[in-house]
């Protein structure tokens, strides 16, 4: 049956809903992130190494799984429609992490966190159904604003769930962190509304059909290897933030404090220009706005390798922040613009796979430069590879340029 009848501009109500759905989202998601290898470790009595292997192995698997199970959950979207989806991530999500409150042993915890991946799928289906319900001049305000939901939930997340931890338990904040997603759950069954006419299973696009509706398939592909490479140069230096932090402040006792304002600074700049500078990219292009962001990313980057003491580091990361602000917004706009709705879903959901791609590539490609090198020579590497993703956008967003300097001329 047909989701009920709504109205044109009904995807304001969601957007505001579903803002406060992924923000929750991103409390839920990273609020135990602070404490998941001190969880591990009170799971039995471990080595150093063997610490490090079941901690990378509890962080990693969800976003395996991610990585294979959201094109399947994709292509169910386009069949039943995003709000189920919805549902169906915000439940399990709600059961999978009361469950690891409740774990004996570290394979149990790894094996939640895979299934954790099994029920992915709350931002990438938000993203898909907000596309396919504002209008496309309106897409890059629209999904900056959404994207400012997560960020701020990921911001928040971690002081809350360190804050919870301290105050009670480990497994107490896995239940609280449930009942978060549960409140997910109810927000979105009854407040969400979805206009969608059911696509019969014999009528349901294989993945060659699926490429043969993209107005530009080498746009859409160019965009998903772009969101991985954007996740992977932002995750490549989560493994030495801090170690860089205490390297240059001298092993300072306050270390840890600086450490969190480091880490959470991108958050802060992000959340305030994304809406923003969607709007620009509504006006200017997406195309734009995106290779502006890789630029600046370049250019503060390298000079993260060379800053002399926490404040230019401060500074620098405010900046990457703002820059942040500039590319996965501009890539889901530029996805929505070029995909058609019966579609959407899985194009989000293969963007939400390579972007998973990226989340595991990342912090490894930090661990070996680290290793190899030293500190400074990640955010070298990671600058390369912002310019590796800034030439793969300028050669795939020509048709965009070009479309836009003859709409110019027929002005």
């Amino acid at each position: 049956m047909a989701a009920k009848q709504v109205g044109p501009n009904s995807w304001r109500r969601n957007l505001a809903v579903l803002w406060f759905g992924t923000f929750m989202a991103g409390i839920g998601f990273s609020e135990v992130m602070p404490f998941l290898s001190l969880y591990v470790d009170s799971l039995g009595h471990f080595t150093h190494n063997e610490l490090s292997v079941y901690s990378g192995l509890a962080f990693a698997a969800s976003y395996f799984v991610t990585a294979i199970a959201s094109p399947l959950w994709g292509k169910l979207a386009d069949r039943t429609g995003r709000k189920l989806m919805l549902v169906r991530a915000s439940a399990g999500m709600a059961i999978v992490f009361i469950l690891m409150g409740l774990v004996t042993n570290v394979w149990q915890l790894i094996g939640l966190r895979l299934l954790q991946g099994v029920f992915s799928g709350y931002i990438s289906n938000a993203n898909a159904l907000i596309a396919t319900q504002v209008p496309k001049r309106r897409s890059g305000q629209a999904l900056g604003t959404l994207v400012t939901g997560n960020v701020s939930g990921a911001l928040l997340g971690p002081l809350l769930g360190g804050t919870l931890a301290s105050f009670f338990s480990y497994r107490v904040t896995f239940f609280i962190t449930g009942a978060l997603f549960m409140g997910v759950f109810l927000v979105t069954a009854f407040m969400v509304h979805e206009d969608f006419k059911p696509v019969a299973k014999s009528k349901m696009l294989d993945t060659k059909g699926v490429i043969g509706e993209l107005g530009s398939a080498k746009l859409v592909f160019g965009m998903f290897v772009t969101t991985m490479i954007i996740q992977a140069a932002n995750n490549s230096i989560v493994p030495i933030l801090a170690l860089y932090v205490r390297q240059i402040m001298d092993n300072s006792p306050a270390t840890t404090f600086y450490s969190g304002i480091v880490a959470a600074v991108p958050g802060i700049a992000t959340l305030a220009a994304a809406p923003m500078l969607g709007r620009l990219g509504d006006r200017i292009g997406a195309d734009r706005v995106l290779m502006v962001g890789f630029v600046l990313a370049i250019a503060v980057y390298i000079p993260m390798a060379f800053v002399n003491n926490v404040w230019e580091l401060i500074g620098l990361r405010f900046l990457i922040g703002v820059a942040n602000a500039s590319m996965l917004p501009a890539v889901q706009s530029i996805l929505a613009k070029n995909t058609p709705p019966q579609v959407t879903g899985r194009v989000f959901s293969w963007n939400q796979s390579f972007q998973a791609m990226g989340n595991v590539a990342g912090p490894m490609i930090g661990s070996v430069v680290a290793t190899s090198f030293d500190y400074a020579g990640v955010f070298i590497s990671t600058a390369v590879l912002v310019v590796i993703n800034l030439s793969l956008v300028f050669n795939n967003t020509k048709e965009m340029r070009r479309a836009r300097k003859q709409a110019n001329r027929n002005l």
